[in-house]
């Protein structure tokens, strides 16, 4: 009982009061790619430690205490246990679904999203196919629309659409970079962390965590693409693409440069910041990747 009550206060640790602090720490935006694993990290601690507290709740208590061949032993995976004792029984096998439903919860959705994205994107696609231009300059599709936007569809089929009203707004310069900013989205599978975080989100609605992850990560993964942007071009030339396109509309499951946080992008872009010490580096990628195993030497000892 009192590794369970240990868990469930982990699991809300990490769920409640780790997301506010997260996203009013000044060091994400200097290091946004450890800060999207942070987040992961978190997440994925949330599931382990949740799914742990609710098994040490219902399990048998033989299974329990001999921690982790005890979870074997329940799922029928321990070799060297006894015949009798190898095989789950129906209890068993009930008591396990509700901590298995924990982990196989946001799984589901995530298939569900990877669903829905493919059907958006391929819908988008065929409508680009119809009224789509080629820019062969810019290896883009042009479309036909006053508002200045550039956004891209990443995946198998990957393209980078640039509206009339863009091409009219923005400087060679400045379509350089923003295409660049693009590219960083499709390179890096930056969609792939949308979706994470959207299957997390609709698999624990209303969980802070859901919320903060979610939130931080679109900020995050467009500072991160800028970063691939200012290697090549100026921090000017980004910054006003960065404004002319602000209020550019993406297409579901597409990824824009105006994106969220605009403003507070722009002010990233025009004001760099020192990157954090290597030693906050090298503790934020430790602390990410031993909080989810951190329940699991909890639980699974003897």
């Amino acid at each position: 009982m009192i590794t369970a009550v240990a868990l469930a206060g982990y699991a809300v640790l990490v769920s409640a009061a780790v997301p506010p602090l997260l996203s009013r720490a000044r060091w994400p935006h200097r290091t946004p790619v450890t800060a999207v694993l942070a987040w992961q990290g978190l997440m994925a601690t949330f599931v382990v430690a949740t799914a742990l507290a609710v098994y040490h709740l219902v399990m048998a208590e033989q299974h329990v205490h001999d921690g982790l061949i005890g979870l074997l032993s329940a799922c029928g995976l321990a070799a060297d246990a006894p015949a009798g004792e190898s095989a789950p029984t129906l209890g068993d096998a009930l008591a396990l679904a509700a901590p298995l439903a924990i982990v196989l919860l946001p799984l589901g959705w995530l298939a569900l999203c990877v669903w829905r994205a493919r059907r958006a994107r391929q819908r988008h696609l065929d409508m680009l196919a119809l009224v789509g231009e080629p820019a062969p300059g810019y290896d883009a599709t042009v479309v036909d629309h006053g508002a200045p936007a550039v956004y891209c569809l990443p995946g198998r089929r990957r393209r980078v659409v640039v509206t009339r009203g863009a091409l009219d707004v923005l400087s060679e310069a400045q379509m350089r970079a923003v295409l660049e900013h693009e590219r960083a989205h499709i390179d890096g599978r930056h969609h792939l962390l949308h979706l994470l975080v959207d299957a997390f989100s609709r698999a624990f609605p209303g969980l802070p965590l859901a919320r903060h992850a979610k939130e931080q990560t679109a900020l995050l993964v467009e500072m991160i693409a800028d970063d691939r942007a200012l290697r090549f071009h100026s921090r000017d030339a980004l910054a006003t693409a960065i404004c002319e396109v602000a209020a550019g509309q993406a297409p579901q499951a597409a990824l824009g440069a105006g994106g969220p946080g605009a403003l507070i992008r722009l002010r990233r872009v025009l004001t760099p910041q020192p990157r954090p010490h290597r030693a906050t580096w090298l503790g934020v990628v430790a602390a990410s990747i031993a909080a989810p195993l951190l329940p699991l030497l909890v639980a699974c000892g003897p």
